[in-house]
């Protein structure tokens, strides 16, 4: 299959139409609203308006479907297929003006993502694939992805969103990987997973995830020949703690590191 296989073209299409409404939104007035009595998760027009307008699209196309999204819950979350949205993964750098986000669409085919992409309409960045292949396109074209070699954590250059997300259990590992790791990278969401699987990174390691956090962005690392597991290896559709690398060896031994804090 080629970037333009027709698979592809709703994936693209339900993109464009969360774009449409967050480039309303970014660096513009509006109201920011916590959805939390204690703590702070943003929530703003641009998510809701996002996730309405794929949510739209996929009641009239795909009627049988399931969806599961941040901002409305699920509906026939049982279903055979199921739609995954995250409308503004990293609100927090959406609403600081920083390009450090993106909209994040999956399907989940019998409890194993199939297919996803991750859309960054500021940047003209999109990145998409099905587990076997996966693409990009922006300003400096479209290609294929790979992700590259990397033999051990030495080698590394690794990200997690931030760490004070990790339980008192997890930041000591997360803060001895980060000593043994050759660069450690903050504040990129999805975006760490998109650049994991351009070559950029080699390492996400995560916490407190949510299955709209996560599983469009499988699809996307493994078709460019990553892993992504959860702290014991297993499948990490549902969230929690994941693991995602370039290149097995290093996944392997970042595994054996997190194993005594998995759960």
């Amino acid at each position: 299959m080629t970037s333009s296989n027709p698979d592809y073209a709703f994936l693209h299409k339900l993109a464009d139409a969360a774009d449409a409404k967050t480039m309303q939104h970014f660096r513009s007035g509006y109201e920011v609203i916590n959805k939390l009595d204690a703590g702070f998760d943003p929530v703003t027009i641009a998510d809701r308006s996002a996730e309405e307008a794929i949510r739209a699209i996929l009641e009239v196309e795909c009627p049988d479907h399931g969806i599961i999204g941040e901002e409305f819950g699920m509906v026939r979350e049982t279903a055979e297929n199921v739609w995954v949205l995250d409308p503004v993964d990293g609100t927090r750098s959406f609403i600081c003006g920083t390009p450090l986000w993106g909209t994040l669409i999956g399907l989940r085919t019998k409890g194993k993502a199939v297919q996803g992409i991750m859309s960054q309409p500021y940047n003209g960045e999109r990145f998409w694939g099905n587990c076997e292949e996966a693409f990009m396109k922006g300003p400096l074209g479209e290609r294929a992805l790979k992700t590259r070699s990397c033999a051990s954590l030495s080698e590394a250059v690794i990200t997690t969103t931030e760490p004070a997300l990790f339980s008192e259990t997890e930041r000591p590992l997360w803060d001895t990987i980060c000593d043994q790791a050759r660069l450690t990278r903050y504040s990129t969401d999805c975006y760490g997973y998109a650049m994991l699987a351009a070559a950029g990174f080699d390492a996400v390691v995560e916490t407190g995830m949510n299955t709209y956090d996560i599983l469009a962005l499988i699809p996307i690392v493994e078709g460019a020949g990553g892993f992504v597991t959860n702290w014991t290896g297993g499948n990490a559709v549902d969230g929690g703690q994941v693991l995602a690398t370039g290149d097995k060896r290093l996944h392997d031994e970042l595994l054996t590191k997190l194993a005594t804090a998995a759960v």
